[in-house]
């Protein structure tokens, strides 16, 4: 399995369904190590609420997000 996501990727959560108590949904961070496995991968990030959870996708959903730097401005 691949993942398109890479350390230092900023991503939101869509859903976290396997965990008794999860990251809340929209929460953001910052990708900082990840572990491919043969049919899942394992995601380390460093949230920015505080939290520390991994996420294993799937069946954890993220969505990367632009960082600042690379926003457009006008």
């Amino acid at each position: 399995m691949t993942t398109p996501l890479k350390s230092g990727d900023r991503i939101r959560l869509i859903s976290m369904t396997d965990d008794p108590d999860p990251i809340p949904i929209g929460a953001t961070g910052t990708v900082t190590g990840l572990y491919l496995q043969s049919r899942w991968t394992q995601i380390d990030v460093e949230w920015y609420n505080g939290r520390s959870l991994m996420l294993s996708i799937p069946p954890d959903v993220v969505e990367h997000i632009e960082s600042p730097k690379d926003a457009l401005t006008c």
